[in-house]
Formats: structure tokens, sequence, C-alpha cells
């Protein structure tokens, strides 16, 4: 379940863990490697994905997004601040798009691990970010269209085996 953690009244942080059936390695490759799959994946949430610089999963490149939040169209644009293909982790910064008109800043780290026992992964979402002020309200919904594009991948996945 959603935790939220107030550093100050602006400052949060929202963890969530997602089990998935799938393997980490293949949830992270796709999210990495190839986000304009995410489309098809879950076509109701996702729309689109464009490179703006760079190369997908590599650090320093630049994803704008087409997305459903909430029934809305919604754009954002992303920098990738991190990856680690051994331990299938990555660090987005929203940089520019609808997120921005009501955050300061916004980091998302998403990391597949392989389940303790029996198959699957748990995919750990932490998103950590400030808002503009108080009428802002904590982005709980962001984190659960993520919960909810994590499961669409899973199946996607799942059904291309």
């Amino acid at each position: 379940m959603a935790q939220a953690m107030r550093q100050s009244s602006l400052q949060g942080e929202l963890e969530e863990a997602i089990e998935i059936k799938s393997s980490g390695k293949k949830y992270h490759q796709m999210l990495a490697g190839r986000p304009h799959d995410l489309a098809k994946a879950t076509p109701e949430s996702i729309k689109g994905c464009t490179l703006r610089e760079g190369e997908f999963g590599k650090v320093g490149s630049v994803i704008s997004w087409n997305y459903v939040l909430d029934g809305k169209q919604e754009v954002a644009k992303e920098r990738i601040e991190a990856v680690d293909h051994e331990k299938n982790l990555i660090v987005l910064r929203v940089i520019d798009g609808d997120l921005m008109k009501n955050f300061k800043s916004f980091l998302i780290t998403i990391q597949a691990t392989p389940k303790l026992s029996g198959s699957g992964s748990v995919v750990n979402c932490h998103i950590k970010y400030e808002r503009n002020d108080e009428k802002v309200a904590h982005p709980e919904k962001l984190l659960a269209f993520i919960v909810k594009t994590s499961r669409d991948m899973d199946k996607f996945i799942l059904s291309q085996v």
C-alpha cells in the first residue's frame, strides 16, 4: 500500500511495492530499453513516448510521454538520471510537462527485484517530490497510475512468451 512520508509541508515521498509474475529483467528491459512498447502494453494509460535526446536506457537521455491520468490527456518530459541494468533500476526526473505546473521537483525511482521465494518479481516504485504550495495534492493518483501500468506491463510481457 502507498506510504506517504512527509519531510516538510511541501516535500514528500511515496512508495509502493508491486508484485508481478514476470521477471524483473524483462520488466526493466521494457521500461528502460523499449518504453515505446508501453503504449502496446497499456494503451488506455500510455498513448506514446518519443525519444528527444540520447538513447533509450542511457543516462542523460530525454523522453517525452503522452499519457492519460484521471481521464485527462497529459504530457511529461523526463530525463534519465540513473540506470543500473544489473539491478533492474531506473531513475527518472520529470523536467517539463503537466506535472511541473504543480511540482517544483519530481523524481521517480523504479527497481524490479526477484522475489525471495517462488517466481516473479517485486517492482519497487519510489516518488520524491516537492509541491509548489499546500493546495497541491500529494501525487497518490500518479502512484496508482504507475501501479496499474506495471500490472499491464506484466500481463503484456507474459503474453509475449
